[in-house]
């Protein structure tokens, strides 16, 4: 399980650092482009959005093409976003580049969750999915030291070659080491007809809407704050982008470190308890934090504690959730995760969008919407996990 976990790990990380890398110089290349930081935030969006997207197309064909192929598609595509970046000449084309990156990363988000859920089922499935997201963690806890480093080194642009380097390295790295583990005869044809069908079960199924939910708006808490944190950790509490890099990773942390208690949590009180009760605790967290803030207390310490306290709350939520998701539906695995998938990016990108015309450098509209999230998140835990939820707990 380690081996696998190493590998689909440094594949899923290869996202993440698109996004990480890039936080430390947000305010450079806002002020090098001469635009406002909501212009360049819209960067952000634009990659979430074709992340969400375009899940919904990898998820189909790794179901008719096995896992590999479709991984190698992605890395390619997210190879040639990456060098469009690197070129960009104005905020626009970064936009633009963006938007392809995002296409292609999506191939690393949706495919390891149909392998893993090939493998693996119920809390098995969970620890492998939080050992993952154990060495995907090296992302937000050294991706945006690197960007700093990088950006004082060789300016901004070379941020994007280092991507660039990565995205190769993967693709050595699906084609030497990643198993295939969709057999021949357990593929199923790419079929309008089917895709429809298996899409409308899917929404139709209150069970995995809500456990997509759950995950997309606490998904969106993440987006929110990397869309807004580099601003306000510059700007208002004047970080340096070293120090940004060390106070983001150490936000990352809190979530990381939970994460790895999912499996051991869902064995011994179910996984629904799990998500219920983490849930309700980042929820409480995070408005906690509002009202600080709007009480004058918003320091950055206590801004850094408190997220590290929710963040935490929220890493058993999101392996769990996604396991949970997928685990009634092995014959769609792939069009599960690729349609789970893109409903959590489209809610995050929605989120950073509602939230950006209230974002004035402050830390209020940044904790506010994390909140937001936490509050929508706990009402799609009710409505999910509540009276009338028709699957027992799974536990083993």
């Amino acid at each position: 399980m380690l081996r696998i976990a190493l590998v689909i790990g440094l594949l899923g990380a290869v996202g993440p650092f698109a996004i990480d890398m890039y936080l430390p110089a947000m305010p450079l290349i806002a002020a090098e482009f001469g635009v406002s930081a909501q212009a360049l935030q819209m960067t952000l969006t634009t990659y979430f959005l074709a992340f969400g997207v375009g899940q919904l197309v990898y998820g189909p064909l790794s179901d008719q093409m096995g896992r590999r192929a479709p991984m190698l598609i992605g890395l390619a595509i997210f190879l040639l976003g990456t060098l469009a970046c690197a070129l960009a000449p104005s905020v626009a084309a970064l936009a633009v580049g963006r938007l392809v990156q995002g296409l292609g990363a999506a191939a690393v988000m949706v495919v390891p969750r149909a392998l893993i859920r090939d493998l693996y089922s119920g809390p098995q499935a969970t620890r492998l999915m939080a050992l993952v997201m154990l060495v995907i963690s090296v992302s937000p806890m050294l991706a945006p030291l690197a960007g700093s480093g990088m950006m004082a080194i060789a300016g901004w642009r070379w941020i994007f070659g280092a991507l660039a380097i990565a995205a190769a390295f993967s693709i050595a790295l699906t084609v030497l080491a990643l198993p295939e583990t969709l057999a021949p005869t357990d593929r199923m044809p790419m079929r309008p007809a089917s895709l429809l069908a298996g899409s409308g079960r899917l929404l139709r199924d209150r069970e995995f809407m809500g456990l997509t939910l759950i995950g997309g708006f606490a998904m969106a808490s993440f987006f929110v704050f990397i869309a807004s944190a580099a601003f306000v950790y510059v700007e208002s509490f004047g970080l340096t982008p070293t120090q940004f890099s060390l106070a983001f990773a150490i936000n990352a942390a809190g979530f990381f470190a939970a994460s790895q208690l999912a499996g051991t949590l869902g064995n011994r009180y179910g996984m629904r308890r799990v998500v219920t009760v983490a849930t309700a605790g980042f929820a409480a967290v995070t408005l906690a934090l509002v009202t600080l803030v709007a009480a004058g207390l918003g320091t950055l310490p206590v801004i850094v504690v408190m997220l590290v306290l929710a963040n935490a709350c929220l890493g058993p939520v999101m392996p769990t959730t996604m396991v949970l998701a997928l685990d009634p539906h092995p014959d769609v695995a792939g069009l599960a995760s690729s349609l789970g998938g893109a409903i959590q990016m489209l809610v995050g990108g929605g989120m950073i969008a509602l939230a950006s015309p209230f974002f004035d450098g402050t830390a209020m509209p940044m904790v506010a919407a994390i909140a937001a999230c936490g509050v929508l998140a706990l009402g799609a835990v009710a409505a999910t996990m509540g009276p009338g939820a028709r699957r027992a707990d799974v536990r083993r």
